[in-house]
């Protein structure tokens, strides 16, 4: 009995590192996202939407607006039926909401969140009770704040611009505490800065995502530097423009450069990249999967048929393992050999294929998109020797 719960112990403590791994990858999901409550007018001393706590800038002031139908705001919503409206104040006070998160943000991670943003042409309210309705229609913006109470402003994770336009639009924050980890998160309206006066202004806020744990993108990381497209058939035709990934365009120390890419077989020049997209393995393996055997076998018979090329398997990662550059070093080195070792187990000289990892120096699209991990998590066939 005592050796079965002794077992059971050391079993349960091995899974602990592996359940919080993967509940760290879980987005963080906001409790009442879309900000859906009753249409109401904020009264001092009230609170936020369902879900969300009344942040004033200081005492005695009203809790935010539930919209629409006050003050003449009548924009339908973004999401669902109801939205929020926070105003900002020429008496030097604005308004936020707060809510706890189901777990912290933690400091030296990246997040990625969202907000539907917007002003309304018409926004009148009087400045304090009992006082006469006014323009609140002047443009403000919104802050991020990360603290440890439902209103506490221990940093700025992030801000929007100035909201001057009166239709929904989305915007993308991102959040990487730098001075502690955090378990609130309060959206708060604010001033257009730098400004010599306050002034009476409002944004309209909808449809919050789930906060979405994401790969930071180190500073030292390599500047993506975008390849020439692929050669066409046609001979003669020249290569359409390389899209602009938004970057520098200048090679990066260990950026791939001076390579195009071209399909399997289309050229056999000094240089010419051939990107297996449709090689596959399983999430931080380097074991090849069976339906990776198609474009296997095309490469195959291409170096059958062209007995000149020498090539180069070249295995590369994006930043998901940052800072760990030996086991990017190591996966990505590994894969480039299970591609090179089932060539030559079908029949192509070891002499003839050469493989080698990269790592995370190549890119060839910025790391701080999904899209952009995706792309520079590859494997690839450079030839390096031919007749031509």
């Amino acid at each position: 009995m005592f050796s079965t719960r002794k077992l059971l112990r050391i079993s349960v403590a091995m899974m602990l590192p592996t359940f919080s791994f993967a509940q760290k990858e879980t987005p963080i999901v906001l409790t009442n996202p879309s900000f859906e409550d009753i249409p109401h007018i904020g009264q001092v001393g009230g609170s936020g939407p369902t879900g969300w706590y009344d942040c004033p800038s200081r005492p005695g002031e009203s809790a935010p607006d539930v919209q629409p139908g006050f003050w003449k705001v009548t924009r339908p919503p973004s999401n669902g039926s109801s939205y929020l409206g926070l105003v900002v104040r020429e008496k030097e006070s604005w308004e936020g909401v707060g809510q706890r998160l189901s777990r912290p943000l933690e400091v030296n991670h990246c997040y990625e969140f969202s907000l539907d943003l917007c002003k309304s042409d018409t926004y009148f309210s009087p400045t304090s009770v009992g006082s006469e309705e006014v323009p609140f229609t002047t443009p403000a913006k919104i802050i991020i704040w990360g603290g440890n109470g439902y209103c506490d402003k221990a940093e700025v994770l992030d801000q929007s611009t100035i909201i001057t336009h009166s239709r929904w639009i989305t915007y993308n924050f991102r959040l990487s505490p730098k001075k502690g980890n955090y378990s609130y998160i309060m959206i708060e309206a604010y001033y257009k800065t730098p400004v010599l006066f306050p002034y009476n202004g409002h944004v309209l806020v909808d449809n919050a995502s789930s906060i979405k744990p994401i790969a930071c993108n180190p500073e030292k990381m390599p500047t993506p530097t975008p390849r020439p497209p692929a050669e066409t058939a046609s001979a003669g035709k020249k290569p359409a423009a390389s899209p602009s990934t938004g970057t520098s365009s200048s090679p990066a120390s260990g950026a791939a450069d001076s390579k195009t890419e071209a399909p399997i077989g289309k050229s056999t020049k000094k240089n010419v990249v051939y990107r297996l997209e449709k090689v596959y393995f399983d999430a931080s393996k380097y074991e090849l999967k069976q339906e990776s055997e198609p474009q296997l076998y095309e490469l195959l018979n291409f170096l059958k048929k062209r007995p000149d090329v020498i090539i180069e398997v070249g295995g590369h990662t994006n930043n998901t393992m940052w800072p760990n550059d030996a086991q990017a070093m190591d996966l990505s080195t590994k894969r480039a050999k299970a591609v090179a070792e089932w060539l030559v187990s079908h029949g192509i000289p070891s002499n003839r294929v050469q493989y080698k990892g990269y790592g995370w120096t190549k890119p060839i699209m910025p790391n701080t998109t999904p899209e952009g991990r995706k792309k520079n998590q590859r494997v690839e066939a450079t030839i390096i020797s031919s007749n031509g």
